[in-house]
């Protein structure tokens, strides 16, 4: 009996076990679920939402950092994309995800310091309790999501990396979320939805 009994309980825990990973490994955005809007403080000390773009077409969020060394490749691109597309109703929205504690280097004083020197022309916002992340399912800096505002809400239209390279700049030969957002503003299908994102796992 008490060997029956330890099996029972043994295999009571692997299946709660295995339902909280499947959970976990579900958890996040898919294309074409629809964002919801959040509240988080930007570098001026503001709160930043969405809803506060009322003439807003989309948004390109980005999760990102400062200690990151695939971060710090993508940043000029990252400026680049809020350059060439804030102007057309699709600017860049960039979150900070790390826990601070473990990467200080990205706290709130050096997200500024970083943001005055890059000359970052877009909010940068810090998840703080990182309850952001999550809903998500950013794992990486950079993460991309290219979201179309319609009746319905924000819905993610694509997912996954800025492009090909994150090396080489000059190098690149596809441009996933620039491609993305043509599509979008010519009212065609995004082709490709889903890329993998390259970077440093984001810091819990």
């Amino acid at each position: 009996m008490k060997t029956i009994r330890n099996l029972f309980l043994l295999a009571t825990v692997v299946m709660f076990t295995t339902a909280f990973t499947l959970k976990s490994d579900a958890t996040g955005y898919d294309i074409g679920d629809i964002a919801t809007d959040f509240e988080l403080m930007n570098i001026d000390g503001k709160m930043v939402s969405l809803s506060d773009y009322k003439d807003a077409k989309g948004f390109i969020v980005i999760f990102t950092c400062n200690t990151c060394p695939y971060a710090v490749k993508y940043e000029d691109r990252i400026i680049a994309l809020d350059k060439k597309y804030a102007e057309q109703g699709y600017p860049v929205i960039a979150i900070m995800p790390n826990n601070t504690d473990v990467k200080p280097g990205d706290s709130m004083e050096n997200m500024k310091k970083r943001a005055k020197a890059k000359g970052f022309t877009f909010p940068y916002l810090i998840d703080e309790d990182q309850s952001i992340y999550p809903q998500y399912g950013a794992t990486k800096t950079p993460h991309v999501y290219v979201l179309e505002k319609t009746e319905k809400g924000n819905v993610v239209q694509y997912i996954g990396a800025i492009d090909d390279n994150y090396q080489d700049a000059e190098a690149v030969n596809v441009k996933y979320v620039e491609d993305a957002v043509d599509a979008l503003l010519d009212g065609q299908a995004v082709k490709e939805t889903k890329t993998r994102a390259i970077g440093c796992s984001i810091k819990v």
